[in-house]
């Protein structure tokens, strides 16, 4: 810590360790911020001591209405009460020029509570899916609107996002800002073919289309499942590995065998920081066939552009805001994932084509270095949190 930055509260749920797309966003755009003096509020979560104790923020763990969003049950109510009071003692103790929330709710509501009336900013971080969830209830849809409506301004991680808000929530497209998630393009970075890595991980021989993320439906693994006797009969080495863990291993691998393709499936489990890379590395093909399932959907897709930060060429649902993350035709393809027989088309033709593989995933990296890498997205959240 600098000492010298404008000081903020960071107030998130969901934040490393803990496993989350939105909490990892988070850590790697305030930790990039010397113009910023932030203080995170964060969510317990197992091995969190050690984490804190090597991070360079300051971290604090925070309570935080446990079991629902809402405020009319007795448990929401008192859950909103105690962690409200829990942040107006920070708000005391850290004397901060805004509030940055992790999602709208909690955080956000948390934070007008605790504000008061306070002439502090709250600002909230919108990530899509949590907007979809809010509509299926008619308490979450009055709380979030509430939120939105007294923010001081909102940060979307998509177009798509910035969409949602303007739509269907009807906030001024004024107090809406685009920040995307970014990468580590000096970690996340390509390499050479390594057979003694893909050989630890039983690739040997095999035609690697790669998914990484949570095991859920909208991921869309059982999409690509699907679609593999499709794409064997295009090339009949393809290994599909997925890493992630999650409700629907046991579903994914009962489909595997029932289609007769289990030895083309490979499950992972949850891959370690240096397993990763090298699995983004080594893989041929990275995919990532979401679909909207219900109000679930993908925001974003931070995995897309860590793929293409290692040269990989990528494949993605025309659903939510992953599009946004890719230049179709020259980075990777997006595709209807309603069914598969058209991602099997995609991605038996691009493993059948070693030239456009190649060429793809050397623009995929210039794409990533250009757009996304985190000190590029730093300094336009810099410019906004000091300048707005």
């Amino acid at each position: 810590m600098n000492g010298n930055g404008l000081p903020v509260l960071v107030v998130s749920d969901v934040f490393p360790p803990r496993q989350g797309g939105s909490g990892r966003w988070l850590w790697e755009l305030y930790r990039r911020l010397p113009q910023l003096e932030p203080t995170v509020l964060a969510g317990s979560t197992p091995g969190d001591a050690a984490f804190d104790a090597a991070s360079t923020l300051r971290i604090r763990r925070f309570t935080f209405p446990a079991g629902t969003w809402g405020v009319m049950s007795p448990h929401g109510a008192m859950g909103y009460w105690r962690s409200s009071r829990q942040l107006k003692a920070e708000i005391a103790n850290v004397h901060p020029r805004a509030i940055h929330c992790g999602k709208c709710l909690p955080e956000g509501l948390v934070a007008l509570i605790a504000r008061g009336r306070r002439p502090l900013p709250v600002w909230c971080f919108a990530h899509g899916e949590e907007l979809t969830l809010a509509h299926t209830s008619r308490e979450l849809t009055r709380l979030t609107a509430a939120v939105l409506t007294r923010a001081s301004g909102i940060v979307a991680n998509s177009q798509h996002t910035r969409g949602l808000l303007i739509d269907q929530w009807h906030v001024d497209a004024g107090k809406i800002s685009v920040i995307t998630p970014g990468v580590d393009t000096t970690r996340f970075v390509p390499a050479p073919r390594d057979e003694g890595v893909r050989a630890r991980f039983g690739w040997t021989g095999r035609c690697v289309i790669l998914t990484v993320g949570a095991l859920q439906k909208r991921k869309g693994q059982d999409m690509l499942i699907r679609a593999l006797p499709e794409i064997r009969r295009r090339c009949p080495d393809v290994l599909y590995a997925i890493a992630g863990e999650g409700w629907e291993h046991d579903y994914l691998a009962a489909l595997a065998r029932e289609l007769r393709v289990d030895d083309l499936v490979s499950f992972m489990g949850i891959a370690g920081d240096a397993d990763l890379v090298h699995a983004y590395q080594q893989c041929d093909l990275f995919a990532l066939p979401n679909r909207r399932i219900g109000w679930d959907l993908e925001g974003f897709g931070i995995v897309l552009i860590e793929a293409q930060a290692c040269g990989r060429p990528v494949v993605t649902g025309a659903s939510g805001g992953t599009a946004e993350t890719l230049l179709a035709g020259q980075t990777g393809e997006i595709v209807s994932c309603e069914e598969p027989h058209e991602l099997a088309v995609v991605c038996g033709a691009l493993l059948a084509d070693a030239e456009r593989l190649a060429a793809y995933g050397a623009r995929a990296r210039e794409w990533a270095v250009e757009q996304f890498d985190w000190q590029v997205l730093a300094r336009r959240a810099a410019a906004l949190f000091l300048y707005s």
